[in-house]
């Protein structure tokens, strides 16, 4: 190699040392100055650290939030379970543990170094660390950031990062004493999509006990109100298409717990006031699976559901065959006895289930695939659970129609259904159909009760919260109808939460329960009619 390459060699080497990021180039006051006996002083000390901008003061403020920031000799040192280091110029010392003095971190410098490491990731190199940094600080940015900030989007060339940036210097520009500074701030912050931004602008148009205004300034109010309306009106859509998502995932839980009751009510003719006792029976069979789960597969665990499916499906069919076989078969055509003994099974269940797992709620936790969400913008947020569920009872429905229209006992069923001395006549076994198709509906009310243990606390009373709302679904939609059942249980899901946010959800259900007693006085038989010869029975 010729004498310039390596001349090239050694300026590239030196221009590389000069711009690489030094690990222990903080400012030795300010280190010195965290291990001060006053709170104030420390927190002058993190906002200095902040205010230099050096990335290597996120290792010294996650050192002091674990304890392990210490002072030696009168130094600052960082002990961790290699050793101990200078906090400042990063050597290995020899300490003795006894000679080591702990720094004291209350509750409030905790929160100073939650927002100093938010607000150092705003230059670290990774950009979903930045991204995520911008969030933080965003939702809660102080003055004393401000400099970083500005910093931070200078060099920023991600344009989602550098939106959140300047959203959070446009929160801080809101507390400067100059309008016209004030009035910028209000209009970048009126491009925002979080949900907060309204709050602060909102609030610069409360009165003073005074009579006046918390804004001084007409102009920046006017640019307030401009601002909160172009929030509003970007957030119609989003807001509307959230309603329609959560109203289709209450039908679509509605449609679990009442599908199941569709077939043992609708179809066999049976007023089973224990159906929500098999949802109740399907949660708590998750709960189960969970916990062996968690116990002896925690490296699976992520997929305890699909283990948790088929078993609630199953351990809520066995109770509805046992319950048919001992009890509901004796009292066919006599639905008062029928009404009253199945509400006292319901109240044994319960019990039985209190003994067993205790009267408090228990908690199902989601999977980490179910876990989260994403946003539609305007603060509204689809979560992926509800949407897993909404995916789910489609699939059972699919399964369902498959069953009564595909296969020989959806034949035995329909048969059954429509005229049981002939059934009987042309060699159906009646009675093992009757058990089969009460096992059935009890199995879907368990799936539907899988689906409530993703979505909230699973208890004893689980299934009391569902069974009105369940023959509410099964007799507007119209007795036996699978159809009408699977209408009936969405519509009233989207009209639930629609009426919400007007009426509240109590005011909601006695409107929707004044709807169907309408409904009921002009269509007695449901909106959707049994035809043939069930129909004429």
């Amino acid at each position: 190699m010729s004498l310039t390459g390596y001349r090239k060699i050694a300026l590239a080497a030196l221009l590389f040392a000069a711009l690489a990021p030094r690990a222990y180039a903080l400012d030795a006051g300010a280190v010195q100055q965290l291990a001060a006996e006053d709170g104030d002083a420390k927190l002058a000390a993190i906002n200095r650290l902040v205010t230099e901008g050096d990335v290597a003061a996120i290792g010294l403020f996650k050192a002091m939030q674990d304890d392990g920031l210490q002072i030696f000799n009168g130094r600052v040192v960082i002990v961790t379970g290699d050793g101990v280091k200078d906090a400042i110029h990063g050597e290995t010392l020899v300490v003795p543990p006894d000679k080591l003095e702990a720094i004291v971190v209350n509750n409030r410098i905790r929160g100073a170094l939650d927002s100093a490491i938010a607000a150092l990731k705003l230059i670290v190199p990774q950009r979903a660390e930045r991204l995520a940094a911008a969030r933080a600080v965003a939702a809660d940015a102080g003055e004393e950031m401000l400099p970083l900030i500005e910093r931070a989007l200078e060099k920023e060339t991600d344009a989602e990062v550098k939106t959140l940036l300047a959203q959070a210097a446009a929160a801080i520009g809101l507390k400067s004493p100059v309008a016209e500074r004030r009035r910028l701030a209000v209009q970048v912050l009126g491009q925002s999509e979080n949900p907060q931004t309204k709050q602060l602008l909102a609030a610069l148009l409360e009165k003073t006990p005074d009579g006046g205004y918390t804004e001084p300034d007409a102009a920046v109010r006017e640019e307030a109100q401009k601002a909160i309306r172009a929030i509003d009106s970007r957030a119609v859509v989003p807001q509307l298409l959230g309603t329609v998502f959560y109203g289709l995932s209450l039908g679509s839980v509605l449609l679990l717990a009442a599908l199941g009751l569709a077939i043992t009510f609708g179809l066999m003719g049976i007023i089973n006031m224990a159906h929500g006792e098999m949802l109740m029976i399907g949660a708590y069979t998750t709960y189960v699976v969970q916990a062996l789960f968690r116990q002896y597969f925690p490296g699976a665990f992520d997929a305890y559901l699909i283990v948790a499916v088929p078993a609630a499906f199953a351990v809520s069919a066995l109770v509805g065959i046992v319950l048919e076989r001992g009890v509901i078969r004796h009292l066919y055509g006599r639905p008062l006895e029928t009404l009253l003994t199945t509400w006292g099974i319901s109240l044994v269940l319960i019990q039985l289930v209190r003994m067993l797992f205790g009267a408090q709620n228990v908690e199902v936790e989601n999977p980490a695939w179910m876990s989260g969400g994403f946003s539609l913008g305007g603060g509204v947020v689809l979560a992926y659970n509800r949407l897993v569920i909404v995916v789910f009872a489609a699939f059972v429905v699919l399964l369902m129609w498959l069953l009564l229209n595909r296969t020989r006992l959806g034949l035995y069923l329909r048969a059954v259904t429509q005229n049981r001395a002939m059934a009987g006549c042309m060699g159906i076994p009646t009675p093992r159909v009757d058990a089969l198709t009460f096992g059935l509906g009890s199995g879907i009310a368990g799936l539907g009760g899988v689906a409530l243990s993703q979505i909230g606390n699973v208890g004893p009373d689980l299934g009391q919260s569902y069974i009105v709302d369940s023959f509410m679904v099964v007799v507007l939609g119209g007795v036996g109808q699978l159809a009408g059942t699977i209408i009936a249980a969405l519509s009233l899901g989207e009209i639930n939460k629609f009426l919400e946010p007007y009426a509240g959800a109590v005011l909601g259900k006695i409107i929707v329960l004044v709807f169907i007693i309408l409904v009921i006085q002009k269509r007695p038989q449901g909106l959707f009619a049994l035809r043939g010869r069930s129909a004429e029975a």
